[in-house]
């Protein structure tokens, strides 16, 4: 118990030092929080390049923004919060809207095994990448970040059934992408 309450108080010190614009504090959560947050850019982004440039747009609203955060909640997770929107800035600023209808989707769904149990984590991430900025983000939002198609579509500035649509279509062209990886795979 000492120990939880301990690191709240460092925690806590870290973030009145970041809001202090003390550098020290800045260096010390941003490269504590680094690892995570690129996890999460580089879903979102087409390449490392775009991912590095979310993280560090995302890290200046952590800074800037700090004073908005509540103490007693997850830092790691406020800190997601923001990196996943400014994903989704980043997104709406590179992406011309191209919307589809549902119908159309419903012809593309893939039946047979799945290709990606035989894949690892870094083929399916480079799979992800591939993905068209549309697809990408709203696969990412639904089936990584848990958010619902009426989220996400607030989110994104498209339709429900776009967002489903989208969703399919990713789907089915990640399971593509990685079963051309496997082609004798359920044969």
């Amino acid at each position: 118990m000492d120990i939880a309450l301990n690191l709240k108080e460092k925690e806590q010190s870290l973030i009145v030092a970041c809001m202090n614009k003390e550098r020290w504090a800045q260096r010390q959560l941003y490269e504590t929080y680094y690892g995570k947050m690129m996890g999460v850019c580089l879903r979102y982004a087409t390449n490392e390049e775009d991912a590095r440039d979310i993280i560090h747009e995302g890290f200046i609203k952590v800074f800037k923004n700090l004073n908005r955060y509540k103490p007693g909640t997850s830092l790691g997770a406020w800190i997601r919060r923001i990196m996943i929107n400014t994903a989704i800035d980043f997104y709406r600023k590179s992406i011309r809207r191209r919307t589809e209808d549902i119908e159309n989707a419903q012809h593309t769904s893939v039946v047979g095994p799945d290709p990606i149990s035989n894949c690892s984590a870094q083929e399916i991430m480079q799979a992800v990448q591939k993905l068209s900025p549309a697809y990408r983000a709203v696969f990412n939002l639904y089936a990584i970040e848990g958010y619902a198609h009426k989220e996400i579509a607030e989110q994104l500035g498209i339709s429900e059934s776009t967002s489903r649509s989208n969703l399919v279509k990713a789907r089915s062209k990640l399971k593509a992408m990685l079963a051309s990886k496997y082609p004798n795979y359920g044969k």
